[in-house]
């Protein structure tokens, strides 16, 4: 299972990740399957940006709207780690459903994703994509 991202989506959230610094910032992964074909921003809502995120709920409500009237679907989501490394933290662990979406993080440069599985978090290659 390895997770394609195009290069416009790659770079969105690395500019994503430098523009919100030394907030996180965080967003919505559109596509089919395990190819992400849409990278959304959405705002992050959450009382402590500097060290949390929570996708702003209209943002999300919509996209699975959209995803029921034929449009991508939701995937997954993003987020970035300003301060630490692209790995699930303590955080995220804790506030992860288990419903096998995908996450990205970001950090610096680096854009890891994983699959929040039942079990926790697995690891899942990336290759970006042209597009």
């Amino acid at each position: 299972m390895v997770v394609e991202l195009t290069s416009g989506g790659h770079a969105t959230l690395l500019e994503e990740a430098a523009a919100a610094h030394p907030r996180e910032c965080c967003g919505l992964l559109l596509g089919e399957g395990l190819r992400i074909s849409d990278v959304r921003p959405a705002a992050n809502v959450h009382p402590r940006p500097d060290r949390h995120f929570e996708i702003d709920p209209a943002a999300l409500i919509a996209a699975h709207r959209a995803a029921r009237s034929g449009g991508p679907q939701v995937l997954g989501y993003y987020h970035s780690h300003p301060t630490g490394p692209a790995q699930p933290s303590a955080t995220d662990r804790a506030q992860a459903s288990g419903d096998g979406r995908i996450w990205a993080i970001v950090a610096g440069a680096t854009v890891l994703c994983w699959r929040d599985g039942p079990d926790g978090f697995e690891a899942l290659p990336l290759r970006v994509a042209a597009g």
